[in-house]
């Protein structure tokens, strides 16, 4: 979310821990913090890297050597890579954990220096298709609402999302208001649980999986039947509607409903509330993102929006929220494959000179065609294409799809870096070159959160032992690579220039930022163009003048594509839907989190929900140890049985990795398949069967 937090530093004497707590003055917090903000401060010296670490062959003990060492290694190899194998064989797979200058950083190496667009990030797994989502309907990435819209709108669709467990703070800022105009605010849940989200609901729709975007075509249909669209905004602000008209016919609430398993009644009320409601907020995020119709989904959502008007104005909008803190700061400096700072294309020849005439290299230094996104990345190792793999401040080999067949391609690439600062993650299990990497408080950088506000995070303590900046490290090998010139950089602050410099005139443009002005007047939001005040930036996209975006004819796109449903649905072999999330106190594979006593207390384990009825059939009783075993794979855990999951749909964690005391790798289940149009893995449903274990 991008939470403000204020830290204390440790008493004399006492264990190095920070006490933290809400930033009252943070615009998008405004003070709150949930368990894991609350608790960060505890886990920023704890099982942490200090050192270089080599290894030749992964059945060997690492060594520890000096960064001198460490950069020989990377020059050798990269210059014996490029000259045996070509740019290509080179990877690089990056982090919503980066600040925006290591992003920026480590896509002006690959994609600039060594002319590689094989530079993809976890941001893959989470907003891929959001990105993608807004920007073949409006005509370029960026949530075009705010966090203040949660106070203002009439209705609010959660779709694909458990704000409460996962963007916490946002979701008591809807419950207070909602405890105090309960009149004014109508609060919607699409999921197949019953979640702490939903039982805040005026309205939940226990979907069965895979149907987001049959729900959304429903509701469409009933818009179109009220006489509840805009025909004016239709008409100057869109495109594209004839064929949507005749699609949504196609969906009528019958229909839909027997292809949700809800009732005609339950999608005749939201349509009724969208109709009514002066102003509508859509939120999602992984539960819409995670499927082979991602993007469609997405700019199914926007579809609603945008024939009802319900876009650049207060309280209204399709709102995708983010999975990672900078996971919008690593769009912004073009940290995916596809992607190049400023919110532009490595398929477009102008975008690429513009680029390559910024960074200061020749013409041609870009590639022309999109690198490897991460699952490209595996396959290339399956075909020996990868000569080196650098992974940095993510953990992979928990969070990848499918993950025997992960590791099985990363133990072919014969150099696997990775740059890390935590030690005994489940990816330095893989690695033969591990850097030690200062993370947040350690160096200053900024984050941008979901409503488009780029705080300043700045360096408050020292990096433990040798621990650098991801920055400063691919700089510094950019330099011993021969780009003294491009990488002379003497501080973050140099580096955020240059990229919001990047940024002018496009609609992400923040040219107007700099460490000094958000040091002195706190977050920002973009657009924030050079010569805005403090304060000035632009709090919604698409208002001013509303029904103009950034396409070539001005007018967004209305896409009319047909559901696809699930990637894997279940069969007799493997009867049940799994589907994976998170938990309240968790935070990804638990390198930060799982550092914390009280954390581990409030969740000692994974289990896996399942329905009365499905536990009867595989004559499990709560508490009882299950095996889930899926085309993949198999684990083992103990149940929960629970009518808060529908019959014929299973939930498990994704937090326990191979390395932690109750494993359990939800992920060694899930399939690769995924959206054609993002290359976002469909993590959030695999086709199971679950057995006693006798």
């Amino acid at each position: 979310m991008g939470c403000g937090l204020e830290l204390k530093p440790p008493s004399a004497g006492d264990e190095p821990i920070w006490s933290t707590r809400g930033d009252r003055h943070h615009p998008s917090s405004l003070g709150q913090v949930c368990v894991k903000g609350a608790t960060v401060g505890e886990t920023l010296h704890r099982n942490r890297l200090t050192t270089p670490l080599w290894r030749e062959r992964l059945d060997q003990p690492f060594t520890p050597i000096s960064w001198e060492r460490a950069f020989q290694l990377l020059v050798e190899r990269i210059h014996a890579t490029l000259a045996s194998q070509g740019p290509g064989a080179l990877a690089l797979y990056g982090s919503g954990q980066f600040l925006s200058e290591d992003y920026y950083v480590a896509n002006k190496l690959l994609k600039g220096a060594l002319g590689s667009n094989n530079f993809d990030a976890n941001s893959r797994l989470c907003m891929s298709s959001a990105v993608s989502g807004y920007a073949r309907s409006l005509g370029s990435d960026g949530p075009p609402c705010c966090y203040d819209d949660l106070d203002l709108a009439d209705l609010v669709l959660l779709i694909g999302t458990n704000t409460a467990d996962c963007h916490p703070v946002l979701f008591q800022r809807l419950l207070k208001r909602q405890r105090k105009q309960r009149q004014g605010l109508r609060i919607v849940v699409v999921d197949p649980r019953a979640t702490a989200t939903s039982a805040a609901a005026d309205l939940h729709l226990a979907i069965r999986p895979g149907t987001d975007l049959v729900l959304l075509h429903g509701i469409g249909h009933l818009l179109q039947e009220q006489a509840a669209l805009d025909p004016g905004f239709i008409a100057t602000a869109t495109e594209g509607f004839p064929a949507l008209a005749t699609l949504w016919a196609a969906w009528p609430p019958e229909r839909v409903a027997a292809v949700c398993a809800i009732s005609p009644d339950q999608l005749r009320q939201l349509a009724t509330w969208w109709a009514e409601s002066a102003a509508v907020l859509s939120l999602w995020s992984m539960g819409v993102n995670q499927s082979q119709e991602g993007s469609a989904t997405v700019s199914g959502l926007i579809n609603l929006h945008l024939v009802t008007a319900q876009i650049g104005r207060p309280g209204a909008g399709p709102f995708s929220l983010t999975g990672q803190p900078n996971a919008m700061g690593g769009r912004e400096a073009g940290g995916l494959a596809q992607l190049l700072p400023g919110y532009r294309s490595v398929a477009d020849p102008d975008h690429r000179a513009t680029v390559e005439r910024h960074w200061g290299f020749e013409p041609g230094a870009i590639h022309p065609e999109p690198g490897l996104a991460v699952w490209d990345q595996i396959e290339a190792m399956e075909r020996d294409d990868l000569a080196l793999w650098w992974v940095a401040a993510t953990n992979p080999l928990v969070s990848l799809p499918s993950l025997e067949r992960v590791r099985a391609a990363v133990a072919r690439v014969p150099l696997v870096v990775l740059s890390e600062a935590y030690a005994g993650t489940e990816t330095e299990a893989m690695a033969h070159l591990v850097l030690p990497a200062a993370q947040w408080s350690e160096k200053s950088g900024v984050m941008t959160n979901s409503e488009r506000r780029v705080t300043l995070c700045p360096a408050f303590r020292e990096p433990p032992g040798q621990a650098r900046p991801d920055w400063a490290i691919f700089a510094e090998l950019g330099r011993r690579l021969g780009f003294s010139r491009q990488f002379a950089y003497g501080s973050a602050a140099e580096v955020h220039a240059e990229l919001v410099a990047l940024t002018a005139g496009r609609v992400c443009d923040m040219s107007g930022l700099s460490h000094g002005l958000l040091a002195a007047h706190g977050p920002q939001q973009w657009p924030f163009p050079s010569g805005t005040v403090p304060g000035g930036g632009q709090a919604r996209l698409y208002n001013a003048p509303r029904g103009r975006f950034p396409t070539p004819s001005g007018r967004a796109r209305l896409w009319a594509e047909a559901p696809l449903g699930l990637a894997e649905p279940p069969d007799a072999s493997y009867p049940l839907v799994l589907t994976v999330g998170r938990v309240l106190g968790h935070w990804h594979t638990l390198t930060r989190t799982g550092q914390v006593a009280r954390l581990r207390q409030q969740h000692p384990g994974p289990r896996l929900e399942i329905h009365p009825q499905d536990a009867l059939a595989a004559g499990l009783e709560a508490g009882a140890l299950a095996r889930v075993s899926s085309r993949r794979g198999t684990v083992t855990v103990p149940v929960l049985v629970t009518e808060a999951i529908r019959v014929g749909t299973v939930f498990l964690p994704m937090h326990w990795g191979a390395s932690q005391p109750e494993a359990c790798e939800a992920n060694r289940l899930m399939h690769a398949l995924g959206c054609p149009v993002s290359k976002q893995p469909e993590l959030k449903a695999a086709a199971v069967r679950v057995e006693a274990l006798r």
